[in-house]
């Protein structure tokens, strides 16, 4: 597969078209090179038009095979004055522009490899300095083709092979010396004497479109340029329409990745919230069993306590509520003295703000009483721990209860 020859056009779609393709059919290269692989490709075109870019299969020496692009056609060198073109190829190798492309001569029928030759082994395969010493990203195709140019100006890789004289003259011709071994850009493969010439073909140019002088002028088919064209333009539509669909396939993809993100950060914050309501359920599960031993208690002390009410007429306040453990009445008086003292201090507050004591008396009251307030508040924090170790022990005897959960 190749473009039309002369044609920058055709040559840059056809680029376009293959480096852009996806799935089986795609070239072997990486994506973040393959802009700097057409770049070469143009460049080179644009020196050298006869090397056009195709794409074909190789064959690796393992016996596998890719698709891979190539440069197609011929260099021209210069020899004793006179230009004459060598035919290769260059492949790009699945790891180029990394590493150096792979370059052949590609002798016709006629022509045959000089041996031995200093950059070119008898397969064809060229080795010159270039690109033995390839530099990823500076090295290029176009100093690539001038590189060969010139080494191969020096030593011409190619000669034709001598044929046989159809009207052999009667007096034998000398074998010429090596040094007259090549000739100018002509057509024949032996010159005179039989002097072997260079393996060049020709230099191939482009057909007049005015035709010559004899012929008249030479038009194409209309039908044909109009298919051209329709075809041209389709692929044109073709690109742009993939080229569009390809930025909205990756805008969809963008927002659904966005989307996601969204989510994921909503689940997470579902599990934080999940965590928190379980851990309260079991705050409130431990209250509720409190509440319910509470319950329990209260209600024992009411069925205890409701048979003595009715014989009672005036009840003191006082003897009405008695401490049911020690720990209780303990509580109970550590509390009351607490507060009593705070309530003495309160007056002793107003009465220095009054003016009715003197300063001296009124610290030391204060300092004896809020000594004595410590003790009773050191106390009840005491009582307060052993009342809650009991209340704990009591839960477990209870854990056969109904009100249990």
């Amino acid at each position: 597969m190749m473009p039309p020859p002369n044609s920058a056009q055709y040559t840059q779609q056809f680029l376009s078209s293959v480096l852009s393709q996806r799935g089986p059919s795609a070239l072997p290269y990486t994506e973040d090179v393959k802009w700097l692989i057409r770049q070469h490709l143009l460049s080179l075109i644009e020196t050298y038009p006869s090397l056009q870019p195709k794409t074909a299969t190789f064959t690796h020496n393992d016996g596998r095979t890719v698709n891979l692009l190539q440069a197609d056609g011929t260099v021209p060198m210069v020899y004793q004055d006179v230009t004459y073109n060598i035919p290769v190829i260059i492949w790009l190798m699945e790891s180029y522009p990394r590493h150096s492309p792979l370059v052949f001569v590609n002798p016709t029928r006629d022509m045959i490899i000089k041996r031995p030759h200093q950059f070119v082994n008898p397969s064809g395969v060229v080795s010159i300095p270039y690109l033995q010493n390839w530099i990823y990203p500076s090295s290029n195709l176009v100093e690539l083709a001038r590189n060969l140019s010139h080494f191969f100006g020096r030593d011409p890789p190619l000669y034709a092979q001598r044929r046989p004289n159809p009207n052999p003259s009667p007096s034998p011709s000398p074998h010429p010396p090596p040094s007259t071994s090549f000739s100018n850009n002509n057509n024949s493969p032996v010159g005179p004497g039989g002097v072997i010439r260079p393996a060049i073909p020709p230099r191939a140019f482009p057909q007049s479109p005015y035709g010559s002088g004899s012929t008249g002028r030479i038009m194409d088919d209309p039908s044909e340029v109009y298919k051209r064209n329709a075809i041209d333009k389709l692929v044109v539509k073709l690109h742009t329409d993939i080229l569009a669909l390809r930025e909205a396939r990756e805008a969809d993809m963008e927002g659904l990745f966005n989307a996601q993100g969204v989510l994921r950060q909503r689940e997470e914050r579902l599990n934080e919230g999940l965590k928190e309501m379980q851990d309260e359920k079991e705050g409130l599960e431990q209250q509720l069993q409190m509440v319910l031993m509470n319950s329990d208690v209260l209600e024992g002390w009411l069925r205890e306590n409701e048979a003595k009410m009715t014989n009672l007429g005036n009840v003191d306040v006082d003897t009405a509520f008695e401490p049911c453990d020690h720990l209780s009445k303990q509580m109970l008086d550590c509390t009351a003295s607490d507060l009593a003292i705070e309530d003495v201090i309160y007056s002793l507050d107003k009465a220095i703000q009054d003016g009715t004591i003197p300063f001296d008396q009124y610290l030391r009251n204060v300092r004896s009483l809020s000594r004595e307030q410590f003790f009773h508040r050191a106390t009840a924090s005491k009582v307060r721990a052993a009342q809650m170790q009991a209340q704990v022990a009591n839960m477990a005897s209870r854990a056969s209860s109904p009100y249990a959960l």
